[in-house]
This record gives structure tokens, C-alpha cells and sequence, in this order.
């Protein structure tokens, strides 16, 4: 994955607290909606995703880091997303959110831009307080996504993905999927607490990963609104091959034969290997968000 040397990167939809320390307080993620790391502690425990941290500790957001700066001041161009990581992470965020502002102009709509949140260690949100062990996720309170950049070292030494810039890329579209699925009325969907192979929690997620892929498919042709340009410049097999191998990895029967040694689909929450290869691929292959009905 390449970005456009050239391309004017937008650090205002990136918020960096990375550093900044949180009072205490229990993990909560909001809407049932929990991180890939804290779905394999549900997993390992036995226990569901809604009762995972229900404290909602200190909501407060989180203050102001002197890292914000350092990101404004360091991630200014392609060329910066082409060789660092968190610039790459807002070059990914402005992408995404470039391609999704376009589709829902098109279909009439209109897309309310979110926030990605760098944190470290533990963050306020308006879900609760949340920390690194929750991995990625959404907070449809405020509206904004959260990530722990540490989580992509995870990816790959304790799920076992390959790794690879668009395995990171892919993380972060399947997040803003959730937020495409709040704008659209259907993440409420999830909330029913729920789990196993057909369970609403297991198609809201299923569905993200298919947005995900409609965003990899229009990856290299949406283009930036202030250069006319596309921001990622090349988007190669080998790049959808990381993200499906990632879509893998956390795959509910992935994680459960890795770490508790056997299968139990009566308590997924996020679909298996398989459905979440076969959603990411049919979003990435048509293209056409219609065709990311998971819930028919």
C-alpha cells in the first residue's frame, strides 16, 4: 500500500492523547460493541461481551497531549504515511473517511466525519473508560473510534496475522464500518446482547467487515477533495491478502481453537475465519455497500 508522496494529510481527524493519564475505572465499550482483544478474553472466560467491564467508571474525555502536536508537526504529507506508522494510521482515516463522505453524498446522504483516538494505557470516552486491553473499537456515544497503536503488534504475535501495512488498513475501516452502521440506524442492532453463529452481534460485525472491504475496493480511485488526487496511490494483491489473513486471525473459531483449545459457536460474536474472509472479499469484489446486507 502507497500513499501519494505529495498528498496533504489531515491530523485534524486524529486525536492524540497517547501519554496522558486517566483516573481509575473499569473498561467499558459502548453499544455491546467490544475490541478483538476483549473478545478473546469473553471467549477464554466464557462470558458474553455485555458483561465485560459494565462499570462505567470516569467518563471524562481525555486531556490534551503534547504527542497531538508531535503527530500535526510530523504527519504532513503521503510521504510521512509512506514511513511512519501513525502517520500511515491518519493517512488510512482520511482515506476512509474521503471515500465514505463521497458514497453517502452520492446516495443522497450525509456522512458526519469521526475522530480517531490515539491512546495508550487508558482513555476517557463517553462509553466509560476504556483501556489498551480493549484493542480497537467504536463508541457510538461520541462517536469517534478508538486505537491503541499497540494492538497491530498484537495482531500479529498473539493472533498470529501476518501482518503488513493494509492488515493495519483494514482494522481501521472495519471500526469505521460500525460508524457507517450508526449514521445508517443499524448498529443498534447489536445491543441485543446476544451471541452464536446467528446471533445480530455476529451480522453487525460480519457487516463492518464487508464496509471494509467496499472501502479497499475504491481505495486507489477516491480522490482527495483538496489535491483532485487519490491519497493511496497503489493497493497490490499481496496488500488484500494481509487484510484477509487478518480478517482471519481474529476469527471467533480462530481465537477459540488458539487459546481455550475447542470450538464453541453458540458463543461467537464476531463470526468465524471464513465469514469474515467472505464478507471483507465481497465488499472488496463488488464494491457496493447494498451488497452488505448480512442481516437478510
Amino acid at each position: 500500500m502507497q500513499f501519494d508522496d505529495d498528498a496533504n494529510l489531515d491530523t485534524s481527524e486524529v486525536q492524540d492523547v497517547r501519554g496522558s493519564r486517566i483516573p481509575g475505572g473499569k473498561a467499558t465499550v459502548g453499544g455491546g460493541l467490544v475490541g478483538l482483544v476483549a473478545l478473546l478474553l469473553a471467549l477464554f472466560l466464557g462470558v458474553g461481551p455485555d458483561q465485560l467491564g459494565l462499570s462505567s467508571g470516569d467518563s471524562s474525555p481525555a486531556p490534551a497531549s503534547s504527542s497531538l502536536a508531535q503527530v500535526q508537526q510530523s504527519c504532513r504529507t503521503g510521504q510521512d504515511a509512506n514511513s511512519k506508522e501513525d502517520c500511515r494510521i491518519v493517512a488510512v482515516v482520511n482515506s476512509v473517511q474521503d471515500f465514505w463522505t463521497q458514497e453517502f453524498r452520492q446516495r443522497h446522504g450525509t456522512y458526519t466525519a469521526s475522530p480517531t483516538v490515539f491512546f495508550s494505557g487508558r482513555v476517557g470516552t463517553a462509553c466509560g473508560t476504556a483501556t489498551a486491553a480493549v484493542g480497537p473499537f467504536y463508541c457510538p456515544g461520541d462517536r469517534k473510534v478508538y486505537l491503541d497503536l499497540g494492538f497491530f503488534d498484537e495482531l500479529r504475535s498473539k493472533f498470529g496475522a501476518s501482518g503488513g501495512p493494509f492488515a493495519q488498513a483494514y482494522v481501521v475501516a472495519h471500526e469505521y464500518g460500525h460508524h457507517v452502521q450508526d449514521l445508517m440506524g443499524t448498529l443498534s442492532r447489536s445491543q441485543d446482547n446476544l451471541a452464536g453463529v446467528n446471533s445480530n452481534s455476529v451480522r453487525v460485525e460480519l457487516q463492518a467487515d464487508c464496509y471494509a472491504g467496499v472501502w479497499a475496493h475504491h481505495a486507489t480511485t477516491t480522490k482527495d477533495e483538496s489535491t483532485g488526487r487519490p491519497l493511496i496511490t497503489s493497493l497490490t494483491a499481496a496488500d488484500i491478502q494481509d487484510g484477509l489473513d487478518a480478517a482471519a486471525a481474529v476469527g471467533d473459531d480462530r481465537i477459540q481453537e488458539r487459546f481455550q483449545g475447542r470450538v464453541t459457536p453458540e458463543t461467537w460474536t464476531h463470526g468465524s475465519a471464513q465469514q469474515r474472509q467472505q464478507w471483507f472479499y465481497q465488499g472488496y469484489r463488488s464494491g457496493d455497500m447494498a451488497r452488505c446486507n448480512t442481516f437478510r
